[in-house]
């Protein structure tokens, strides 16, 4: 396998000043960090909790459940019960102890069905009711919400007025039976504005700051075969042509008034797959054969150790582009974009630089090994 680095002056300032700076703001009097990772239901069979390190997280988030469309309570049948409880109690038995949220929605749920119930106040009592319920009845430290995405300003609204009472009612609860309040998180838009969508709309910062613990920022999905007939660089921390990228996002959360303390990068385990036109021309950019999944795996995703395997397989050209902070894999007219070590070490200290409270990857049982779980552990020294 041949690895070649691409190197623009710009971006070897940037190695450099990484390199002399990176993580220095480890020991300040921030917050705990947060190394979080989202564990799919999915992966029970293959990647059961049991074979998590915990000494590599502080977070867990279990992917997903969804509420009743008409009742908005959560039907957990007698299989998913199993599930939960064993998630949990792993977790917590595990030396260190792992916090374990369970996360709501996902970007395969339905938006219209929390958009219908974030918009009345009985809706909303009845579901964070809900949540509350079935937080402390698996165990779980805390409830996440994945709500991909209100879809205008109305429903940013809502959202607000969503996590306004579940506040109240989490303190509320915590009160009434003498435990901590649980944790509430959001796994959000990777900028705090929607600047590749109509309408653009923003989240209320005010209210996140008051009534959140974090927000996970889902900085991937930039690019792929489904929007774009030419290569892209799907969770790029910097882009030389606009503002789709890892930096300006998180920059723009802060910008917008998100206070450091809550704000968790996400960082992805898979990759995006395109066949070019042509394999002579084949940098971040380069033309594809057309929109639409062309490239090896399901919907032109591969998990990160699938990618691995694929380059070890067929003896991938590997290219590390310093443009984007990104590496691609060339094998004749297969391009696959994805994170490495080399990319996540330099994204890890871009964001404690900007000082900003963790990161979290999407998804635990991608990895290869726990390579990149183990880099990032490491390096994340705050």
């Amino acid at each position: 396998m041949k690895t070649i680095v691409v190197l623009g002056s710009s971006y070897l300032v940037f190695l450099s000043l990484i390199s002399s700076i990176i993580f220095s703001a480890a020991g300040s009097h921030s917050p705990p960090a947060v190394k979080g990772a989202y564990w799919p239901s999915s992966a029970n069979s293959v990647f059961p909790p049991s074979s998590i390190d915990s000494t590599l997280f502080t977070h867990i988030f279990y992917a997903f459940l969804s509420p009743n469309e008409k009742t908005y309570k959560f039907d957990i049948d007698n299989s998913t019960a199993s599930v939960l409880l064993n998630f949990t109690s792993t977790l917590h038995s595990k030396k260190p102890p792992l916090k374990t949220l369970y996360s709501i929605g996902g970007g395969a749920a339905d938006s219209s069905l929390y958009a219908r119930m974030a918009s009345n106040e009985y809706s909303r009592m009845t579901f964070i009711s809900s949540t509350i319920e079935v937080a402390r009845k698996f165990g779980f430290d805390g409830i996440d919400l994945d709500w991909e995405f209100p879809k205008d300003a109305k429903e940013m609204d809502y959202f607000s007025y969503l996590i306004d009472d579940w506040r109240v009612e989490v303190e509320r609860e915590a009160k009434v039976t003498g435990r901590a309040p649980l944790l509430l998180t959001a796994a959000v838009y990777f900028s705090n504005s929607f600047i590749l969508e109509s309408p653009i709309r923003s989240y209320h910062v005010a209210s996140i700051n008051k009534n959140l613990d974090m927000v996970n920022a889902m900085c991937y999905d930039f690019a792929g075969a489904w929007n774009t007939s030419v290569t892209g660089a799907h969770a790029a921390l910097f882009d030389p042509n606009g503002h789709v990228s890892t930096s300006y996002g998180l920059n723009s959360w802060l910008k917008a008034g998100l206070w450091k303390s809550k704000l968790v990068m996400g960082l992805p385990l898979y990759g995006k797959t395109w066949t070019l036109k042509d394999p002579s021309v084949n940098g971040v950019g380069a033309p594809a054969v057309n929109v639409g999944p062309s490239g090896p795996g399901g919907n032109g995703t591969l998990f990160y150790y699938e990618i691995k395997d694929y380059i070890l397989k067929h003896k991938a050209k590997v290219t590390f582009d310093v443009k984007t902070v990104s590496v691609y894999g060339v094998d004749g007219k297969i391009w696959i974009g994805y994170d490495d070590r080399r990319s996540v070490a330099l994204k890890l200290g871009y964001a404690q630089i900007l000082g900003i409270r963790g990161y979290f990857f999407w998804a635990l049982s991608f990895d290869q090994n726990s390579e990149i779980s183990k880099t990032a552990s490491a390096l994340w020294k705050r």
